[in-house]
């Protein structure tokens, strides 16, 4: 069977989860992965009404959609991150409060904790739930209060770096374990601003938790590429913790060498820019090593197309994306490599 194709929604908050479904089936999308922003999913009518649940699902249904994950980035970056202005933006009001740092990165954790238990009920209320065999997942940002420290000067010690994973570790080890309580994982979207950002530093962070069974991966290859990390040894070395797939592309390399890795403080667009993130198949992401690898690892998943192209249509661009995807994926062979000369007295052709 091949992998659903789904489209976050995260980039579509400004559309009510009606009229995205809507459109969802006209770009050609097996299905979404619902933000908890925009109408798409709402974490506290999930735990305060079943009626609710029942009513996103048959928002779906009426289009022929499936959901494999809710997704609740913006939370939790709140919850390790060292707060400032900028949070306010993208927090619920509730969950800013005065803004009064510790606090709000303590209501963050508190609403992750919520997002697993509405996850749970969410994935409950699934129609023909136990023909389904995929876990339910939350996918998401875990902030970090050491990211500012990514250049190392003022120089920066191991220890001082080690306080921000063990940060990251006392938040985020009585989220993970409520997630274990309901049955529910919880993917990092391994990704610049996090306490896990390249394969090194995912690895840091899994040490961090004593390599917690709730705690995994978003794979985005987006996020690796301008980098210059090897996304297909990520894929490679952390099989087992690969919970969800983000399918997005970025090209690096261009601009006019007045911007780097950094960003320069450009916006996304700027033809200055040293990197960019494209629509799915017009960047330098090599997909099709990607599904090779995921093959190999045993992903059954979702392939969740997380759009974003500052210099395109997003309805043209969300589109394509979905038919280059449905036409890269590809089932792994179910029988071994030259089985078909066994027993006939001579060898492989290979």
């Amino acid at each position: 069977m091949p992998r659903p194709v789904t489209l976050f929604t995260g980039q579509w908050a400004d559309l009510s989860l009606d009229e995205l479904a809507k459109q969802t089936v006209a770009m050609g999308y097996d299905g979404l992965e619902l933000a908890c922003w925009g109408d798409h999913f709402d974490v506290e009518r999930a735990l305060a009404s079943p009626d609710y649940v029942h009513q996103r699902w048959s928002v779906l249904q009426a289009q022929g959609l499936c959901c494999h994950a809710i997704a609740n980035h913006l939370v939790g970056q709140a919850v390790c991150d060292l707060i400032d202005e900028r949070h306010r933006a993208i927090l619920p009001p509730e969950i800013w409060g005065d803004g009064e740092p510790e606090g709000v990165r303590q209501r963050a954790a508190a609403r992750m904790i919520d997002t697993a238990k509405a996850a749970r009920a969410f994935f409950d209320a699934r129609p023909g739930a136990a023909a389904i065999d995929f876990p339910a997942t939350v996918t998401g940002f875990t902030g970090s209060s050491i990211w500012h420290a990514v250049y190392a000067f003022p120089p920066t010690s191991q220890a001082y770096l080690q306080q921000g994973f063990d940060d990251f570790a006392r938040r985020w080890r009585p989220i993970l374990d409520a997630f274990d309580a309901v049955d529910v994982n919880f993917a990092l979207e391994v990704h610049p601003t996090e306490i896990a950002f390249d394969i090194a530093s995912a690895q840091r962070a899994l040490e961090a938790v004593d390599h917690h069974p709730r705690f995994g991966f978003n794979f985005d290859p987006s996020h690796f590429a301008y980098q210059g990390v090897d996304y297909i040894r990520f894929l490679r070395t952390f099989g087992e913790r690969i919970f969800n797939v983000h399918m997005k592309d970025v090209w690096w390399g261009r601009g006019d060498g007045s911007v780097g890795v950094f960003g320069g403080h450009t916006d996304f667009g700027d033809a200055r820019r040293h990197w960019d993130f494209r629509s799915v198949g017009r960047g330098d992401v090599r997909f099709q090593d990607i599904i090779v690898a995921l093959n190999d690892i045993g992903y059954r998943g979702p392939l969740s197309v997380e759009w974003e192209d500052a210099r395109m249509d997003r309805v043209h661009g969300a589109t394509e994306a979905a038919a280059y995807v449905r036409r890269l994926d590809f089932p792994p062979s179910a029988v071994a490599f030259d089985a078909a000369f066994e027993g006939r007295g001579r060898g492989g052709m290979g």
